[in-house]
């Protein structure tokens, strides 16, 4: 991944855009702003992208418009980058096709390191012509499949504990909040129920050290959430 890595930046505000197009070409990739969604529109249509950096709040086209048009012209990974903070929001957004969510003001630091994990992901499947195989430790998740093994036997999981652990696996080293987890696999909006989470995620730890005796797959951080054990 070098300059050869187009990424569309369709923020209005001059500062921001400034910033992400210097965040992006640190990273060695070549930015393309726009300023509005109609003008993001017009470089849709000239030529593929590998990733778009999208703000919901636009002159013209609306972001969500825009992400609309993103998935008629491809399916480059789609980074929402937005002043709106409302979980209805996100989660529209993601199941109208983003890719990830980050929500204004944000760490520099933070976009950099999810611009390159989407598009490691990406140009792995794309290399390989293989979809990406998750894994962790002794752990594989193949999402094609939909199965998973611990050290090389399967293991049974029901349908949401399988999301839980894809979206773990997906961000590592990720903290997941129990409100990320349940909006995330669950759909719904979170009201502070944490009893479903919990009952799901210790039946998914049971499971896990069943199938591998000795080995913690997942850790609690206590008063934020779960994430993959390092």
């Amino acid at each position: 991944m070098n300059g050869n890595t187009h990424i569309l930046i369709v923020e209005d505000d001059n500062d921001i855009s400034r910033l992400l197009c210097s965040i992006v070409r640190r990273s060695g990739y070549t930015a393309q702003p726009a300023f509005s969604g109609t003008e993001a529109l017009i470089y849709l249509k000239q030529q593929p992208w590998d990733m778009v950096l999208l703000d919901l709040m636009l002159p013209g086209l609306s972001g969500e418009e825009v992400l609309s048009e993103v998935r008629e012209h491809g399916a480059p990974p789609v980074l929402i980058i937005s002043a709106k903070g409302d979980q209805s929001g996100k989660i529209a957004a993601l199941r109208g096709g983003a890719d990830d969510y980050i929500t204004k003001p944000f760490d520099i630091e933070e976009v950099s390191a999810r611009i390159d994990s989407h598009l490691r992901r990406v140009h792995h499947a794309v290399n390989t012509g293989k979809p990406v195989i998750y894994t962790h430790k002794n752990l594989v998740l193949d999402p094609e499949a939909k199965t998973v093994h611990a050290d090389g036997e399967p293991i049974s999981l029901t349908a949401r504990e399988y999301e839980i652990l894809h979206l773990l696996m997906s961000s590592p080293k990720k903290v997941f909040s129990k409100s990320n987890l349940y909006e995330s696999v669950w759909g719904e909006e979170f009201f502070g129920d944490d009893n479903t989470v919990n009952v799901h995620m210790s039946n998914l730890r049971s499971k896990l050290s069943k199938a591998y005796p000795g080995e913690e797959w997942i850790e609690t951080v206590w008063g934020i959430g779960y994430r993959l054990k390092p």
